[in-house]
Formats: structure tokens, sequence, C-alpha cells
């Protein structure tokens, strides 16, 4: 992520370290997809410990973490709380025009943002419905999602930046002024829609972490694992035929197709 973000040379970026114009991906895009199974992944160790100690325990660590990465997430993208403008150094308020009137802020959200909500509510579900109820509402939000892509977003082209549904949900919720700005229009990668499907993804993580500890270091653990990626591979992939695998909108095949990937790897 380091040469993926800081090229040296934009205009001459290896392919692969580039992120996926719209529709597919490169070895870029399964960096945050991975990040979040392996979120659901260590939780499947930690889950145990809080079910455990009960309610309180549980409340107080989930909202304690998912609070701290939200911050960090937020704090981050104020820093450093200056701006350079009319030859000076000024304070960056949290919402501002610049010259031309145009709306501009401090993002509210971003990948630790969106970390931070997928573990919280990854973890709630998991938690009160344990793992089979989860995994079944998780593949509902996955379909869910398909179809309010689908019936929502514009009838010419629902899968395109212009015409998905979320762009609107986003601006009427966070602003304008607190949206992604570098697609050339008003449209947040990170945004709330597509905050979605990315909660699936680590229940996913948690379904194969709780496989690992339940098999154990195991032959049968390993082979059982590379099938239900193959499986999942190749159930992303055919549905990538009629919901085109995208990360910057977090699409449904999207999500399977990297779970299929990161369970082989």
């Amino acid at each position: 992520m380091i040469l993926v973000n800081n090229p040296g040379t934009w205009g001459a970026i290896y392919n692969p370290l580039e992120h996926a114009p719209w529709h597919g991906l490169t070895p870029t895009d399964l960096v945050f997809p991975f990040f979040l199974f392996a979120v659901g992944n260590a939780m499947a160790f930690v889950m145990p410990k809080l079910e455990a100690g009960g309610d309180a325990v549980f409340w107080s660590k989930v909202i304690k973490r998912s609070l701290l990465i939200f911050a960090i997430g937020l704090f981050l993208a104020w820093w450093p709380f200056f701006k350079w403008a009319g030859n000076e150094l000024v304070f960056k308020p949290w919402a501002y025009t610049d010259e031309k009137g145009n709306p501009l802020g401090i993002r509210i959200l971003g990948v630790l943002p969106r970390i931070a909500i997928c573990y919280f509510f990854a973890a709630v579900m998991v938690y009160y419905l344990k793992l089979r109820k989860a995994f079944y509402i998780g593949m509902l939000i996955l379909l869910l999602y398909w179809v309010l892509c689908f019936l929502l977003g514009d009838k010419v082209d629902p899968y395109s930046m212009k015409g998905w549904f979320g762009n609107k949900i986003d601006e009427a919720v966070l602003g304008a002024s607190h949206m992604y700005k570098g697609e050339g229009m008003l449209f947040d990668p990170e945004g709330l829609s597509s905050t979605l499907p990315a909660i699936v993804q680590v229940i996913f993580g948690y379904m194969v972490g709780d496989y690992i500890i339940k098999k154990g270091k195991t032959y049968e653990m390993v082979t059982g694992l590379f099938v239900a990626g193959v499986g999942f591979l190749l159930a992303g992939f055919c549905w990538d035929m009629v919901f085109p695998i995208n990360k910057k909108i977090w699409t449904s095949s999207y999500v399977v197709y990297t779970t299929g990937l990161a369970m082989i790897t």
C-alpha cells in the first residue's frame, strides 16, 4: 500500500499497483477486503472470551474499539488541522467553501471508519445471532444490496459511478462537504450504502476463523477451507456476470469473490 499510495510517478504506475478503474479488480483491490476478512478471522479467537464475560464485557470492548478506530480515522482525515489560504496558515474548519464556492470539509468516512463500522455490526450480529444465523443474515444482506443497486440505481446503468444509488444517500446524510472528492464527481468509495455488504466480509472471516478453531491444524481443515474457497470463487465469478465485481461500490459479487481468494490464500 506504500507503493500504491506513493508510486513516485503517477503517469507510469505498474498496473497491479493501481486500483481497477471501475469494474474488475487488481491485486491492490484485494488489500481492503482481505483486511476485513482478517478482522473477522481474529474476532473468532476473541469472541469466546467476550461471551464468557457476558453482555457488559462484550459491549464495553466492542464499543471502545469501534469508537477508537473511527476516531483515529477522523483524526487522520483532519490532521494537521491547518491549511494554506491567502498566503498564511489558517485553521481547517469542519466544513467550508473554496474560492469557487465548492463545498469542502473533513471527510467523515474512509478506510478506518469503515473498519470500525463493519467490526461493530459484525460483532453484534455474531454475538447475538450466533454463527449460522449471522451467515444467513449476511447472505440476505448481499442479496438485498443487489436488489437496491438494481432498483434504486439509474435505469440505464445502475452499476455506474453516476448511476449508483448510494451517491444520493451519502450526500443527504453526510453532506457534500464531508464526502470524497478524488473521483471527479461527488462519490465516496467508502460511503454508507457500500458499507452494508462490507459488514458481511467480516462475518465470512469470522466463519473461517471458527472453522479453523474447531478443526485445528489438520489436513481436513486445510482441504475443507480450500474447497470452500474455490466454491466462493466460482460463486463470485458467476454473480459477476449479472452484478459486476466492483470495489468502489463494494458489490456483493466482490465480497464473495474476494472471500474465496482469502480462503484459498
